[in-house]
């Protein structure tokens, strides 16, 4: 009997409804290596893992943060040209100063100095501002007891972190007079890096005990549980080398080495349990440990591979987004995905060989199961079975019923305000958060609040009026603070080209801050071109240049779920359902996160984090390139036990409450594997993880229990025939591909 999730490829000729004989199959390589000497795999796996913990043992040093800004924009023009031609870009590190007695006191300019000699005399450091040296009475809190020194780092975002985990503790604390503590986004890198490398550490100590229990509640055995777990752990020592050696092409995120542990960890153990189940139930079903391990190797094995192409290919829509940040987790999430389905397909097959009927052994939950019958469970499950025929008798109430239940579910969406990552990520303990905290309460015009009109073609002497003019015009519109002409413009008649400083009065992610930005871009300005950056600005790019490439990434998701699904299935409608409908089941994760995170509801689930009011824009995105491909993975899971009996029988009703049966155990527990491995970011302090965490045990949850087990049944009910149609011509294509591809894997 085929297992859940396989697909017999003779059998699934699109438009026949006749069984067809099984095709016969070659087992990969490691299924051969498992039958000859069972022992090599294992050693050599052993020394594999070695190594790759050796290559990984130096990635934290190489993640960074950044990369959440879109290149090409406006904004992104406006910064360089603001670093390269004024001098003024965006600070990488940002130091607050408290002054005994004020800033102003002879004491306090006098170490003021020496503090900024000293910062501008450090290696690494490109250039300086300091209130103390009169280049900006902004850089003065407004009750004269503290003071800023803002100074731009050489080099990439990695490099400035670097430099400024050897600069901040050489800095920081008492310095005569003054007490000095730091911020920026070099700072804001060195503190994730460090919160994240200790959630990580707690993260794994509690999913690896959980998951354990998890899996000898369902396979009751030790030795069988033990296996997928050592599966995981191969993949997490795997994929943190896979980050260092991502490093080298691309700048990688700190957060990137959470992320994927868990994913990696988590699709591990979900395909070792797969393969460990498919195992029992073929000595369940008589036959031999070689026969059981080679069949297992040869059909399980790749269903594992289709399930991991499926989450690679829906993490690789986001390559063409253009953030940094989402390319090198899109490229992390693709390789993650592929290695651990690697080490399954290779590792487990002789595994299982050496362990033989052994797989069985040591129930320690035995006791509490209360005369249930002993050994492994049977290969169906009696709940699923009752639930499955439950829905089936009034597909469309439950349909329907369900459907309510995820647009519910899904409605606080409709309001999200998206924003972008800042130092309110960490937590509010933090040195980066309590700093950043303290200059937005005690300055004028706080950096994220701040625009900078770049005028790179004015001549200061020559446009004296027209720019004065132009100051006017911009002070007098509505949400603007002050402004003033940064030194290093028509203040200081140096050179060719202007900037204009304008502090807004709303937070950058707010209506208001946006609407300034979009009036600014159209206000005539002085001779040449005018063009407007900082936070509100880069926010209101970014999502503009996502959301003119977001059609091409869900176009790219959805196609290649739709082959995916057509050659698997040989229906042009299936495809088309899994589309809506795994849709539908995420937008409830996406509710989940508005409602949680940016509406502060899940505080006291998820313990104390920073709200902003809004969420951060890449996660949703991030998101849903991973729960969709796990979503497909679950949807090959129940469709091909589904088709499997509907060809043998012609009873669509009986094939669907089959399919229910003979996958939720497992389907339910590979999500509860993944739920518990994503779901302890929530233990993170750091606030994108926990946004992470519980959207990714949300989404795997909900697309188990309500998606699997009763939308898609209810909706495999009422769609009858209709679910497996495919116009003639597509369906004789699709018969001689199979065909083929049945004849190549017999030779």
């Amino acid at each position: 009997m085929t297992p859940p999730g396989e697909l017999d490829a003779a059998a699934l000729t699109p438009g026949s409804l006749g069984a067809g004989a099984p095709a016969r199959a070659g087992g990969p390589a490691a299924g051969r290596l498992g039958r000859a000497r069972p022992w090599l795999v294992p050693a050599a796996a052993a020394l594999l893992t070695l190594l790759l913990a050796a290559v990984g043992a130096g990635t934290s040093g190489r993640l960074a943060n950044g990369g959440y800004f879109a290149s090409g924009t406006e904004s992104a023009r406006a910064d360089r040209l603001l670093a390269d031609r004024f001098g003024a870009g965006a600070p990488d590190l940002v130091l607050l100063v408290r002054a005994e007695g004020g800033v102003d006191s002879e004491r306090a300019q006098e170490e003021g100095l020496r503090l900024t000699r000293r910062l501008a005399d450090s290696a690494g450091v490109a250039s300086v501002r300091s209130y103390w040296t009169g280049e900006d009475a902004q850089l003065r809190a407004e009750d004269g007891t503290a003071a800023l020194v803002t100074a731009d780092l050489a080099g990439a975002d990695r490099d400035a972190a670097r430099t400024a985990e050897t600069l901040v503790p050489r800095l920081t604390g008492g310095h005569g007079a003054l007490t000095v503590s730091a911020t920026g986004p070099a700072w804001v890198s060195v503190e994730a890096k460090r919160y994240s490398g200790a959630d990580l550490v707690r993260a794994e100590l509690v999913a690896a005990p959980l998951t354990l229990l998890l899996l000898v509640l369902a396979l009751r055995s030790l030795v069988a549980a033990l296996v997928p777990l050592l599966i995981g752990a191969v993949s997490v020592v795997g994929t943190i080398a896979v980050l260092r050696l991502l490093t080298y092409a691309m700048p990688v995120s700190v957060f990137a080495m959470n992320l994927t542990s868990a994913l990696g960890f988590g699709l591990a153990v979900d395909y070792g349990l797969f393969l460990v189940t498919r195992y029992r139930e073929e000595l369940r079903d008589g036959r031999p440990v070689e026969a059981a391990v080679r069949r297992t190797a040869r059909r399980a094995g790749r269903t594992v591979l289709v399930s991991a192409c499926a989450v690679a290919l829906s993490m690789s829509a986001l390559l063409v987004l253009p953030l940094s940040f989402l390319r090198s987790m899109a490229c992390a999430g693709m390789a993650v995905a592929l290695f651990s389905a690697a080490a399954a397909t290779v590792l487990v097959p002789p595994v299982l060989a050496l362990l033989g009927t052994r797989i069985d052994r040591w129930d320690p939950l035995r006791a509490l199961r209360r005369g249930r019958a002993a050994g492994p469970p049977r290969p169906d499950s009696p709940f699923w079975r009752r639930v499955a025929r439950t829905v089936t008798r009034r597909p469309l109430w439950f349909g329907l019923a369900c459907a309510a239940v995820l647009l519910l579910m899904a409605s606080p969406f409709a309001h999200v305000r998206f924003g972008l990552s800042d130092d309110r990520v960490l937590p509010a303990g933090s040195e980066a958060h309590r700093t950043a905290d303290a200059i937005r309460a005690g300055f004028a015009a706080p950096a994220d609040r701040t625009l900078a009109i770049v005028l790179p073609d004015v001549d200061p002497a020559r446009d004296a009026a027209a720019l004065w003019a132009y100051e006017r015009d911009v002070s007098d519109q509505r949400s603007v603070r002050s402004v003033g002409w940064a030194r290093s413009g028509a203040g200081a008649g140096s050179g060719k080209g202007a900037v204009l400083l304008v502090a807004g009065a709303r937070e950058p992610y707010t209506r208001a801050a946006q609407d300034l930005v979009r009036t600014l871009r159209a206000l005539p300005g002085p001779p040449g071109e005018h063009l407007v950056t900082g936070r509100a600005a880069l926010l209101a790019d970014t999502k503009d240049a996502v959301r003119a490439r977001l059609p091409l990434a869900a176009g790219i998701a959805a196609a290649a779920t739709w082959a995916m699904l057509f050659v698997l299935t040989g229906s042009v409608v299936l495809p088309l359902k899994a589309l809506l409908i795994g849709a539908l089941s995420l937008g409830t994760s996406f509710g989940v996160l508005v409602f949680g995170f940016q509406d502060e509801h899940l505080r006291p689930v998820v313990g104390d984090f920073t709200s902003t009011g809004t969420v951060e824009m890449t996660m949703p995105l991030l998101l849903f390139a991973i729960a969709f491909g796990l979503a497909i993975d679950y949807e090959i899971f129940l469709l091909s036990r589904v088709r499997e009996h509907y060809l043998l029988t012609g009873d669509n009703r009986g094939a669907v409450v089959e399919g229910v049966a003979r996958t939720g155990r497992l389907v339910t527990t590979g999500a509860l594997a993944v739920a518990v491995v994503t779901g302890a970011l929530v233990t993170s302090g750091v606030t994108q993880l926990k946004l992470l965490g519980t959207g990714l045990a949300t989404a795997v949850l909900v697309d188990a229990v309500l998606v699997r087990g009763v939308l898609v049944p209810a909706y495999l009910t009422v769609a009858g025939r209709l679910n497996w149609w495919a116009p003639g011509w597509v369906a004789r294509l699709h018969g001689r591909f199979r065909a083929r591809l049945a004849s190549e894997r017999g030779r």
